[in-house]
């Protein structure tokens, strides 16, 4: 062996050692860019460098000696099914004569162009360094993604045990009231919430909400906004008051980025009467005998203004018996496959042919008309519904 081969052998192995040395100390994937860029510049030799890196989207993180900025530069298509180390003319692309691709697992992760300070110098070894150095990095992605969906694991469950504990243990089915209630979430966990408040033996609220978004955040979002309403209940039980106070605790924590939908009832036994204030949210349905009437009066969402631009509380009087059935915008826009949606006047002729007699069948009927009505299609967002019976 020449002395020339001996010092190349001795410059490789240093290139070779401060790789694998970056990769154990398990720096950043930016600080092993760097130290791969000045290897290759110093020990290799080489006068022009380009890598082109697949993270979702090709990306060239290492450049030099480039006329143009690489780092906004795209990588041409014809490089992006390379199989094998080519040969390029000086007016290929930016001034380099030799491409080869990283290839790991039958999947391309880079393409790495050069130009040597010399001429016929073997490639192979950056082409193995460049393998090393890609991999490694491959590798540390997987980690990272692997962590990310560990801890999404963590907190989904977290948000499952959140969101078990928001909807109420148990609903009436006596004689002078009785409740059903559906829970479809679009994900694993979802953004609805329903809940049953008695506050004396003869006055009680009921309530439905959807927070905007889906998931995790928009679970924990809405156990924070069930512990708030709680909380208000126990202080007063004037509607205006806790949706005004609602509102206010929403807004300061959301900084308007997110918004609620929310309905509340209060229905008094000795007054007869139904309170009711519909907070932005879908029309909710009144039954009085043969007659339907839509829930409408109230205010804007919940958490994008503060003050509310308006607030009007729904009043309804001589009410010794009624049927009520609320939900969330998931039941009337269920899509079909011709992008339909189910809407609030086909719900409305289904609940106008039920005498409410059985509130689990009616429940049940609804989520046989959503399922033909999508032929197959997958829900687009969560499904809530609430439905009650009141007698004297």
């Amino acid at each position: 062996m020449s002395g020339k081969q001996l010092d190349r052998r001795d410059l490789e192995l240093n290139a070779l050692l401060e790789i694998t040395q970056a990769i154990n100390n398990n720096l950043s994937e930016n600080d092993l860019y760097k130290i791969y860029k000045f290897t290759l510049l110093a020990d290799l030799d080489v006068a022009r460098l380009g890598m082109y890196v697949f993270d979702d989207e090709w990306k060239c993180p290492v450049f030099h000696g480039t006329e143009k900025d690489l780092s906004n530069w795209p990588l041409p298509d014809i490089f992006k099914d390379l199989k094998g180390p080519i040969q390029l003319l000086k007016d290929d692309f930016q001034g380099f004569d030799q491409a080869f691709p990283v290839i790991f697992q039958d999947k391309l992760l880079a393409v790495v162009f050069i130009k040597l300070g010399w001429s016929n110098q073997d490639t192979a070894f950056i082409e193995t360094l460049s393998n090393i150095l890609i991999v490694a990095i491959e590798n540390k992605k997987w980690v990272r993604h692997s962590l990310a969906g560990e801890a999404y694991r963590k907190e989904l469950e977290i948000a499952k045990k959140v969101q078990h504990l928001l909807f109420p243990k148990s609903l009436p089915h006596t004689k002078r009231l009785e409740m059903e209630a559906s829970y479809l979430p679009h994900h694993d966990v979802g953004g609805d919430y329903y809940d049953y408040l008695p506050l004396t033996t003869d006055k009680f609220i009921f309530c439905i909400a959807d927070v905007s978004g889906k998931g995790v955040p928009a679970a924990l979002l809405m156990s924070h906004f069930q512990a708030s309403l709680r909380a208000l209940v126990r202080k007063t039980t004037e509607l205006s008051e806790i949706i005004i106070e609602l509102n206010q605790v929403l807004y300061e924590n959301m900084n308007g980025e997110n918004f609620i939908t929310f309905f509340i009832g209060l229905y008094d036994y000795t007054a007869r009467q139904l309170q009711y204030i519909n907070c932005g949210h879908e029309r909710m349905f009144l039954f009085i005998d043969n007659e339907m009437l839509s829930l409408k009066i109230g205010t804007t969402v919940l958490g994008a203004f503060d003050p509310l631009p308006f607030l009007n509380l729904g009043t309804i009087k001589d009410l010794t018996h009624f049927n009520f059935f609320g939900y969330t915008d998931g039941v009337t826009e269920t899509y079909n496959e011709q992008e339909g949606q189910f809407g609030s006047d086909r719900l409305a002729f289904i609940l106008k042919s039920s005498d409410f007699s059985d509130l689990k069948k009616l429940h049940s009927d609804i989520l046989e008309s959503l399922d033909g009505f999508r032929k197959g299609r997958q829900m687009s967002d969560d499904i809530t519904m609430i439905s009650c019976k009141v007698s004297q």
